[in-house]
């Protein structure tokens, strides 16, 4: 019989930060101490509408990233202005829940955002007013995953960090017991 996963940081919430977060918020009852609920990882690629190889790279890059296959996100209505039909494929994403959420927050935080160039911490303003927190990555080549010998063109995606958190406040209490470096 084997064991079933966990990740490191799914782990590291359960013994360590929940308990802080509910001293540090002054919650009594355990079920009602924010937690992640899911990583939304989006990777808009306009020049698709042009050459579909970009979409492809930006699929299987997003693939090496995640470690679970992307969706493609195809444009809702079409816009003359910039060439774009309606259905046409314009961007991938995915969504990540439970321990593949974890895993990927943790290689964020602990690989991904140390290695990039002048670093000064992230801005601790991106909060939706509903306690998510959205963070664009203007680089995907600071993923160890990604060869950089086999990327064209380098690109940027957005990750968007969903919490059970009711307000901004308690959403960055939690991340920042989760080692998430804001510079404010």
């Amino acid at each position: 019989m084997s064991e079933k996963y966990v990740s490191r940081l799914k782990t590291r919430y359960m013994d360590e930060i929940k308990p802080q977060l509910m001293k540090e918020l002054g919650i009594t009852n355990p079920m009602a101490a924010p937690k992640i609920e899911k990583v939304v990882v989006n990777m808009g690629v306009g020049e698709a509408i042009v050459n579909k190889k970009v979409l492809e790279d930006a699929y299987a890059e997003l693939t090496a990233i995640t470690g679970q296959k992307p969706v493609i996100n195809k444009s809702r209505k079409a816009i003359a202005t910039f060439k774009l039909r309606e259905d046409t494929p314009i961007g991938t994403s995915v969504i990540l829940r439970n321990d593949k959420a974890y895993d990927f927050l943790d290689r964020l935080i602990n690989v991904a955002l140390p290695r990039v160039k002048d670093f000064h911490g992230i801005s601790g303003k991106s909060f939706d007013g509903r306690g998510n927190y959205t963070l664009g990555i203007k680089d995907f080549l600071i993923f160890p995953e990604i060869d950089f010998n086999k990327v064209d063109k380098t690109k940027g995606f957005n990750v968007t960090i969903v919490t059970s958190a009711t307000n901004d406040q308690d959403a960055k209490v939690l991340l920042k017991l989760f080692g998430m470096p804001f510079n404010s």
